[in-house]
């Protein structure tokens, strides 16, 4: 079958992001540009750039209403819809920098946020929103407007509040698209970090940024206008909003928002993506349900099973010429049907490649979809580059790898191992905080990523994080991520942070799914939350399951004792980032009385050193 032509629009092209949005409509008015779920009327539904520019123009109007001046900064603070590229394409047009805020933040961070930008404008969905806002909004004193796209109750009282309904103009009025900005170095936005420490910084990014990034990272494989994208990772997040949001129309292509994560499955068959972007995550999620289906079936099942991913794994390397012909290649055709077609099925049976990125995508995981037929492309970026920094391609796929870098892009390594980035994507700066700004790039233009990586026929691995090392007593050194990675993979356990530092041995705090854990476990021990520390029977078992999880790693890296937690860690109760990952101090600190139990008369040299250097001043201000 013939493809089509790529329409592919460069930066200079389009000079910037609202540009981009201009040319876009320019070149193709009436082809869809988003696709969305109409709750009404129970249907998806999809409209047109020409459709789309109409709507940007009327939240123009009313963003001009407000005596906003360019270099304002105004916030979105929503899930994924077509509202919020809506909203982001009027703000651009106007000149104006969008904050983008996680939607389900807690109110005290996105306060933080708004307060550190003095954000004027806020766009909201709803009561859900405003719940979170209502106790810290009279502390904003720059925030004189909030919309919310749906009706507020009638008995809120806030003057600044306003639903979009009575905001917007007529729908019949006539409003002008604005020229927009033509400076590409300009600022566009500030994205605060999701770090898994600390407060989060305010990385500051161009419209030649985010342009630069988008381009390069279609350059590495090929999008067409045909193509359908599922938006599901959240907007405030610079990876999806690069590489979902702005390639897509980069491209010509569609967009169509899932409804929630809740109902992913039933959105990815209903809606057919022919390209995903996604975290590790989501794919574990699928191979640990996989596996726990076929343990209820018959053994022939399984085999036939392991025989497709192992054909189709073949068939992968044979094609990227790392391995060569084998008779194994002959049935592959036959175990595809059999099977990789009906797991395709579940990502809606039209993906040509999904793109893995935000954290490290675990090799069995990747092994066993790649042999199924579904080809993932693992990535690599951060906030601070736009955040692209390499991917495999298509035809140079490297699993283990994250990729070769984008064609812009520069990378070397310094004396620690640390992988240091150049290229125009690397970010202005951080917001308010020039010395930060001075030690993430230093005066050659290098971008500091704080990771450990090794470079290899022009692929990057990454090793580690700098920071990321879990030293003990006896002075061995132990990376926390792979192992956590391999503790993950067993269907029992849903999250795990290995810890450890300075202390005589390791020790997991994990939480375990309860319909899993039961099948184990079975009566002895039903509430491992309660249960696992306090009784001998729980705790071997805990730690046989996780000995054999870790069973490849070295002697020292082996877990002796396990807490579980009574809660899962959650992007709203402040423990996970957005992108999914741990904040380890944070779970650490969250849960401190389980660490302290499982290190239960084990005192850190730390702990032992900062006793002994206490004062008489100190002693008596203890009480």
């Amino acid at each position: 079958m013939t493809r089509e032509a790529t329409d592919y629009i460069r930066p200079d092209a389009a000079g910037t992001l609202y540009g981009l949005f201009r040319e876009r409509l320019r070149r193709s008015p009436e082809a869809e540009a988003y696709r969305y779920y109409d709750g009404a009327g129970c249907a998806w539904k999809g409209v047109t750039w020409a459709q789309t520019a109409r709507t940007v123009a009327h939240w123009q109007a009313a963003l001009a209403r407000e005596g906003l001046k360019p270099g304002s900064r105004v916030a979105v603070m929503m899930p994924n819809s077509r509202e919020w590229a809506i909203f982001d394409q009027a703000a651009l047009g106007l000149g104006l920098v969008v904050v983008p805020i996680y939607n389900e933040d807690r109110g005290d961070s996105a306060a933080y946020i708004l307060d550190d930008t003095r954000t004027q404008l806020l766009l909201i969905r709803g009561h859900g929103q405003w719940r979170k806002l209502a106790r810290v909004v009279d502390s904003l004193e720059t925030l004189e407007r909030v919309i919310a796209l749906e009706a507020i109750d009638s008995e809120v009282d806030e003057p600044r509040l306003r639903s979009a309904s009575s905001w917007l103009p007529l729908p019949d009025e006539r409003c002008e698209l604005a020229d927009g900005p033509a400076d590409p170095d300009s600022l566009a936005t500030i994205v605060y970090t999701s770090g898994t420490t600390g407060r989060p910084k305010g990385v500051m990014l161009s419209h030649r940024n985010l342009l630069s990034n988008a381009h390069d990272s279609l350059l590495t494989t090929t999008v067409y206008p045909s193509d359908l994208f599922l938006s599901f990772l959240p907007l405030s997040h610079t990876f999806e909003r690069t590489v979902g949001y702005y390639l897509p129309m980069m491209a010509g292509a569609t967009i169509a928002y899932s409804r929630s994560i809740r109902q992913l499955p039933d959105d990815l068959v209903t809606v057919r993506p022919t390209l995903l972007v996604s975290v590790p995550r989501v794919f574990e999620r699928v191979y640990n349900r996989l596996h726990e289906q076929l343990k209820a079936r018959p053994a022939t099942a399984r085999r036939l099973f392991d025989a497709a991913v192992v054909a189709g794994w073949h068939r992968f390397e044979h094609a990227q010429g790392r391995a060569g012909w084998h008779p194994r290649l002959l049935a592959e055709p036959l175990l595809h049907r059999l099977v990789g077609r009906k797991v395709m099925h579940r990502l809606g049976g039209r993906v040509r490649f999904a793109i893995s990125g935000g954290a490290a995508l675990p090799e069995p995981v990747a092994h066993t979809f790649i042999g199924l037929g579904i080809t993932i492309l693992q990535g690599y970026g951060l906030t601070e580059y736009s955040p692209v920094v390499s991917v495999n391609r298509p035809r140079r796929n490297r699993p283990a790898s994250v990729g070769p870098p984008l064609p812009s892009t520069e990378v070397a390594t310094s004396g620690e191992g640390e992988l240091l980035v150049r290229g125009p994507s690397v970010m202005l700066g951080y917001w308010n905080m020039p010395e930060a700004t001075r030690k993430k790039i230093d005066a050659d233009g290098w971008l500091h990523t704080g990771d450990r990586a090794r470079l290899e026929d022009g692929f990057i691995y990454i090793t580690g994080r700098l920071k990321e090392i879990i030293v003990l007593a006896n002075g061995e050194k132990v990376p926390p991520d792979d192992m956590e990675s391999a503790i993950r993979m067993d269907p029992v356990f849903e999250q795990a942070v290995v810890m450890g530092e300075q202390r005589p041995y390791l020790a997991a705090l994990v939480v375990v799914d309860p319909e899993q854990w039961q099948e184990v476990a079975g009566e002895r021990c039903p509430d491992p939350a309660r249960d696992v520390l306090g009784d001998d029977y729980c705790q071997q078992l805990a730690l046989q399951r996780i000995g054999e999880d870790l069973r490849d790693f070295p002697g020292y890296a082996q877990v002796r004792r396990v807490a579980a937690c009574e809660e899962p860690w959650t992007v709203e109760n402040g423990l996970m980032t957005p992108t999914l990952k741990p904040k380890r101090q944070r779970i650490l600190d969250h849960f401190s009385d389980k660490v302290a139990a499982v290190y239960v008369g084990h005192t850190s040299p730390a702990t032992r050193r900062r006793r002994h250097q206490r004062t008489p001043e100190t002693e008596e201000g203890s009480g």
